[in-house]
């Protein structure tokens, strides 16, 4: 009974600083990226006419209902207008198995996109799902609704915590890895939760960032 008592006291403590963390690091980030994300949407409006901001429907952790809650992400935008009504002529051409989908040689991306994605930039307005509570700095990442559609009990479990912004599939390969092994990590990672945890994923972050390993 204690320990049980020890590990809830644990779980609590663990959740604040990571909250905590996530609130502060997040405004950080935002304040000093704010002028070059204005350069930066300057520059993708400019190459693909439209709004350089994307915003798209994805799946957080599961409720005290016991369902899925959905939430706006924000991205910035590395394809072109109207990217998503092109993706069912391309499903053929999907590069992983299973509910996900990838493809290193997508026509829909533009040139500043490949740049960006391959460098993580487009992910930054992340940090406003981050301080906001939606998404948390490290996490699994949050899957699309008609990707959840698909999943059976096991991938279920990748969404028992809030996702992130980094993880380990992002540290692990990215798009080098499959489905299966990304609920692999991502299920390691909930098993294993912690600050240090945590700190070594931001770590091995930074190195991907500049390195653009696994990149689509």
């Amino acid at each position: 009974m204690r320990n049980a008592q020890a590990y809830d006291c644990e779980r609590l403590g663990y959740r604040f600083v990571k909250r905590c963390f996530d609130i502060v690091f997040s405004a950080a980030v935002i304040t000093v990226a704010f002028v070059p994300s204005l350069v930066l949407c300057a520059a993708i409006a400019i190459e693909s006419p439209g709004c350089p901001l994307y915003r798209q429907k994805r799946v957080g952790r599961i409720g005290a209902d016991g369902k899925p809650r959905e939430f706006t992400m924000w991205k910035f935008r590395s394809m072109v207008k109207g990217a998503d009504k092109m993706k069912d002529a391309l499903l053929a051409e999907n590069e992983v198995e299973g509910p996900m989908f990838k493809m290193k040689d997508d026509p829909r991306v533009t040139r500043i996109g490949r740049f960006i994605r391959r460098h993580s930039i487009d992910e930054f307005p992340q940090f406003l799902n981050v301080l906001m509570g939606d998404m948390s700095v490290v996490g699994p990442r949050p899957p699309l609704p008609r990707e959840v559609a698909q999943y059976d009990e096991w991938a279920m479990q990748r969404l028992a915590v809030k996702p992130g912004l980094t993880g380990p599939w992002q540290v692990g390969g990215r798009s080098d890895v499959d489905f299966d092994d990304m609920v692999r990590l991502d299920l390691g990672y909930i098993a294993r939760r912690g600050v240090m945890t945590d700190l070594k994923l931001i770590l091995q972050t930074v190195a991907v960032v500049f390195t653009g390993k696994g990149a689509a």
